[in-house]
């Protein structure tokens, strides 16, 4: 398991936009830290153009350090099932190709486990019309993005893409999570 402080575990997740993920789990109670960056793909240190060319095959990501204590792995499963759609293949919204593909990227066979139980239980729930095509795979390399990806909605929130993609992300989220974020 990979610490960046002790008794913090990592989570890495891919759904689309890291701006979008980024921005609703900086809310979340017991979420130390969150990252955009690249995971997943076969050059080493990517950069955002890279990436975006969809060579690289590197998925957008967010590495969320958290306090187990206060917010578990399988509440952030969930949590991001709900900010992004996991049926579309190598999509969300406009946002088309592998690099926005929908991806949980584990640090431990706990953290396989649930995330295959919560994607278990989501189906048998019918939570979506479609199948959840989010792949769960090991954990690689995670190279952080440049500067100016990192807290990008916050900085950029009246940007027209922040104002109609992530702004609803984080409405949602906030609606659904009152009790959990941050005070």
């Amino acid at each position: 398991m990979e610490n960046s402080t002790i008794g913090s575990e990592i989570a890495t997740l891919g759904g689309g936009c890291f701006w979008c993920l980024e921005a609703v789990y900086v809310e979340l109670r017991g979420v130390e830290k969150v990252e955009s960056g690249y995971m997943g793909g076969h050059v080493h240190n990517p950069s955002y153009r890279e990436v975006c060319n969809g060579t690289t095959g590197h998925a957008e990501v967010v590495q969320v350090t958290f306090n187990p204590q206060e917010v578990s792995f399988k509440e952030i499963v969930q949590i991001f099932f709900t900010i992004h759609d996991p049926t579309t293949l190598n999509r969300q919204g406009a946002d088309v190709g592998t690099q926005y593909r929908s991806v949980i990227f584990y640090h431990s066979d706990e953290q396989q486990a649930t995330a295959q139980e919560v994607m278990r239980e989501m189906s048998e729930a019918d939570v979506w019309q479609q199948p959840i095509v989010t792949q769960v795979v090991a954990a690689e390399p995670f190279y952080k993005a440049e500067e100016y990806h990192q807290d990008y909605y916050t900085q950029n929130s009246q940007q027209p893409y922040c104002r109609v993609v992530i702004a609803p992300k984080v409405a949602k989220f906030r609606k659904s999570y009152l009790d959990r974020l941050k005070r």
